[in-house]
């Protein structure tokens, strides 16, 4: 007797309402397994993966790719048969088929407390933990049917710069590898090797996947294949970074959801909420750029990356303790000031889907080498769209780095909720007075905007002044 299970969207962060049916994975009338990966989803903060908690039958696709569904909404029914849905355990004690150990409780697909079956992230306890499913081609282990309900697999992956270019300095720039020789296309009905950004990509374009030939690593299709075949030029296409519809008339209409539709509103609303206050300073950095040269060298930060931007961190955290009042918030239903006594330091970073600003959480406890550490792995989180949704919460101070794009400097916005965001310019070789002679040194322009309400003129331009008194001479921190 046909037995149908319906999958609703889950919460696959801490309070989002909605997503995005990207792609599906599969189609009505194929086999799946438990922990099959079935859709692909983009939420506000970023691309997931989604596995089956069914065994069965694909009865029917509930929601069409490319629509908006809020969470809790069915989007695919699964015919199970008798007994292929996996039921939640009633007790801790879950039962495990013969020769396979029951699974931990905290685990996903074991025990929770309450009675539950930890299942997908934001459902169960938070001291569940997903496993990643194995590659393809590789042994899987054995579990009970209780374990594969894994929660959320893996996340948006973009194509990766060249080993050994920093992530920083990495720039857009054509995709052009050489096709693989005798590389067959897709057979009929099989699913071509792509990426999930290739897919979405030839999915706005009208590309059909099927029976391209990749020039990828192992046949797979690149975005230079699939902007060729919908009638571009393989060597000059540019990697883009918003895909849209082709232009019509004149106009190109891109949807402004995800990441996009959060920062405009996030944007407005710190604009017309807290009144911002901008004040600059320009000055000679050119002892910060010694002591990255220096510490480039040295052995201990070998294993890191380090900038200018982990001297201006690293004052940032220094000039708060003087200054606490940039590292503040404004409650306004108490109509009360929080000074927060750690900074979770934010570091903007732009990413393929838009403005991202993850945060280190207490930045200013962190040594010189933990913090470098820590900036490298949120900022490449970032840009692979790795970031957890907890990294982006909590943040108290941010910092925005517009000279990796030659940028002098600006007015940036607050993040709703901060009072203070420093924009650092970029590094220029400039004609200087020093030491009584004008010598070329290394320049930059600090920008620090502030909320009002919280901090006043004297506070913030005592907190720049002394962001300002650390990148001239890194060693007077030694004095805060």
């Amino acid at each position: 007797m046909p037995d149908v299970q319906q999958f609703n969207l889950p919460d696959v962060g801490e309070g989002l309402t909605e997503a995005e049916i990207v792609s599906w994975r599969v189609k009505p009338g194929d086999a799946i397994k438990v922990n099959d990966i079935i859709v692909e989803i983009e939420t506000a903060k970023s691309l997931v993966e989604l596995p089956s908690p069914f065994a069965g039958t694909v009865a029917d696709l509930l929601v069409p790719e490319g629509t908006t569904v809020a969470v809790g909404t069915p989007i695919i029914s699964v015919n199970t048969g008798s007994g292929g849905a996996v039921a939640p355990a009633e007790s801790s004690d879950l039962a495990a088929p013969a020769g396979e150990q029951a699974v931990e409780p905290g685990m996903i697909g074991g025990p929770a407390p309450g009675g539950r079956t930890s299942v997908l992230v934001g459902y169960g306890p938070r001291t569940t933990e997903a496993k990643r499913r194995p590659r393809k081609g590789s042994v899987p282990e054995t579990r009970s049917p209780a374990a594969a309900q894994a929660g959320v697999q893996s996340t948006f992956q973009p194509e990766a710069p060249a080993p050994g270019v920093p992530l920083e300095d990495a720039q857009p720039a054509a995709v052009d590898q050489p096709a693989v020789v005798g590389q067959p296309p897709a057979a009929a009905g099989s699913r071509a090797l792509a990426k999930p950004p290739v897919r979405k990509l030839a999915k706005d374009l009208g590309v059909d996947l099927v029976g391209l030939v990749g020039s990828g690593a192992g046949g797979a299709v690149t975005r230079a294949d699939v902007e060729s075949a919908a009638g571009g030029s393989q060597e000059s296409a540019p990697l883009q970074r918003a895909v849209s519809v082709p232009p019509v008339g004149g106009e190109t209409r891109i949807p402004v959801k995800g990441v996009r539709k959060v920062t405009a509103a996030a944007m407005v609303a710190s604009a017309f909420t807290a009144p911002h206050v901008t004040e600059w300073t320009t000055i000679d950095a050119t002892r910060t750029m010694k002591l990255v040269r220096m510490l480039k060298s040295d052995r201990e930060f070998r294993d890191v990356k380090v900038s200018p931007l982990l001297v201006v961190a690293r004052a940032v955290c220094l000039a708060a303790r003087r200054t606490p009042e940039v590292n503040a918030t404004w409650d306004e239903a108490a109509q009360e000031i929080v000074v927060k006594h750690y900074v979770n330091l934010g570091i903007a970073a732009a990413t393929p889907r838009g403005l991202m600003v993850p945060n280190v959480k207490g930045a200013d406890s962190l040594s010189t080498h933990g913090l470098a550490l820590a900036l490298g792995e949120l900022t490449t989180r970032a840009r692979e769209g790795k970031t957890q949704p907890e990294e982006m919460s909590g943040g108290t101070f941010t910092i925005t780095n517009v000279g990796v794009f030659g940028v002098d400097s600006g007015t940036p916005i607050l993040n709703p909720g901060e009072s203070g965001i420093l924009a650092m310019g970029a590094i220029r070789r400039q004609p200087w007075v020093h030491a009584g002679k004008v010598k070329p040194r290394w320049i930059t322009t600090l920008a620090l905007s502030f909320d009002h309400r919280v901090v006043d003129g004297e506070q913030g331009s005592r907190f720049l002044a002394d962001v300002a008194a650390i990148v001239e001479d890194p060693g007077s921190a030694l004095l805060f």
